[in-house]
């Protein structure tokens, strides 16, 4: 049997240690225990589920640090992000307020008559998730495509198959019942071998590119598939910002995790006046923070998650300067580094043919590009095939709505505000995905709609 080693991109790729890659055999195999399982489980009441889950979230959550260093390791993320992302307010969210979610819901009230929706689950479900948020993003889907009643057959990416185990080993200590979770590893071959089993819905969090490849399989096999996939999120500031304030925000937007987010902001669009200072304030902040060891509570970047990012992040960066870009402020990589180090960039005098303005950029990069009008800018926003995320930055709050409301994105946030509530629904349009996650939308894209009328 082949098997998967996990390394340390911030130590220079030192092993961490090895899973076996699951066979076709074990996809058929795992797809099996799914199906024998669903009706069970979807004949629980959703409390039932809940007191089942209750235990698994709660041993996760114990094993708070072992999931942090994991998370480090095998990401490179930083300690202080690592230890962020190992937090239970979404899963207790959707814990405490999916049985009102997902009860019978009430269309119309008349004298001898009853008209309601039932929330009712789709039935074996093929979960693959990302290694940008190893432990956030499965637990996300795990949980909500669980609560709906749903069977899973789980795959993590191959970035982070320790964090994966890890996860799979709570489930199976606390006897959960068989076949309702299932789990197997690999690659995209793993995964593609996956989406080809007889399964009745896929949900899907990664790249825009595979997405699509799901999209169209699910389309073949008229099933749902739920994506959440790339963006490439404009941030539009007017000259009326507060100039210091909108630079922190912008660095905070687009450079966590070392612009590893899908959701991060990774083009800015600035008014025209403001352009320099704007720049000159960025300039000063990247450069006060600090590239290296992940593990150190004073580091603001890691590494990037593999040798492949760095050297995709390398091209599009050279295309930028080989087209005339300019680098307005970029960190220095210490010679002491070994690994997937990047070096955090700003960038400047953008053009639309290269390949950071219309790519998504999943690295430390950011290009800055000025506009005249605000309908300049809501073009400059929406020239992308994404749309995932956005924010607007203005003094005045009735043009923010107004631009809001042309953005062609399924999230924009105002100035300061943050859309991360697990009370609000996430999602994008165009080549973003589909669907919703969070929320009461989110958990209720994970059923089938039934109507039912009595009289």
């Amino acid at each position: 049997m082949s098997v998967l080693v996990s390394t340390n991109p911030a130590q220079n790729y030192v092993p961490l240690g090895e899973v076996t890659v699951s066979t076709l055999a074990k996809v058929t195999e795992a797809t099996s225990r799914a199906h024998m399982a669903k009706k069970g489980w979807s004949s629980l009441s959703v409390k039932e589920r809940i007191e089942l889950l209750k235990p698994i979230v709660d041993a996760i959550f114990a094993a708070r640090e072992d999931f942090v260093q994991l998370i480090m390791s095998e990401t490179g993320k930083t300690l202080s992000l690592s230890r962020d992302e190992v937090d239970r307010g979404a899963v207790d969210w959707l814990m405490e307020n999916a049985e009102t979610i997902l009860a019978p819901q009430k269309t119309c009230d008349k004298p001898g008559e009853t008209h309601e929706i039932w929330y009712e689950p789709f039935g074996v479900t093929a979960v693959i998730t990302p290694w940008n948020f190893p432990l956030g993003e499965a637990l996300k889907s795990l949980i909500s495509t669980l609560l709906a009643g749903n069977t899973v057959i789980f795959k993590i990416s191959e970035e982070c198959p320790l964090v994966g185990q890890k996860l799979g080993e709570v489930f199976t200590k606390h006897d959960f019942p068989i076949g309702v979770f299932n789990q197997v590893y690999g690659d995209g071959s793993v995964g593609e071998a996956l989406t080809n089993q007889d399964v009745d819905l896929i949900v899907f969090t990664g790249s825009s590119a595979v997405g699509e490849k799901i999209y169209k399989k699910a389309a073949d096999k008229f099933i749902k598939a739920h994506l959440e996939m790339g963006g490439s999120n404009p941030g539009i500031v007017f000259a009326d910002a507060d100039v210091k304030s909108a630079a922190q925000i912008m660095i905070d937007a687009r450079f966590q995790h070392c612009g590893q987010i899908c959701d991060s902001m990774k083009r800015l669009i600035v008014e025209a006046p403001i352009k320099d200072d704007l720049e000159a304030a960025m300039k000063e902040i990247l450069e006060s923070m600090t590239l290296g060891d992940p593990t150190k509570e004073e580091t603001d970047f890691g590494p990037l998650v593999a040798e492949r990012q760095v050297r995709l992040a390398e091209a599009q960066l050279q295309d930028a300067l080989d087209k005339g870009a300019r680098i307005v402020a970029q960190l220095e990589v210490d010679k002491s580094l070994k690994g997937a180090f990047f070096p955090p960039t700003i960038l400047a005098d953008i053009t639309p043919d290269m390949r950071v303005w219309h790519e998504e950029v999943f690295a430390p990069i950011l290009p800055i590009v000025s506009f005249q009008a605000e309908t300049e800018a809501i073009a400059l926003a929406n020239d992308t095939i994404y749309g995932l995320g956005s924010r607007v930055i203005t003094a005045d709050m009735d043009r923010a709505k107004r631009v809001a409301r042309q953005i062609n994105a399924g999230n924009v946030e105002i100035n300061q505000g943050s859309r991360w509530l697990p009370c609000n629904p996430f999602g994008g349009y165009k080549a973003s995905g589909m669907g919703r996650t969070y929320g009461e939308a989110g958990l209720r894209e994970l059923c089938q709609i039934k109507m039912v009328s009595a009289a």
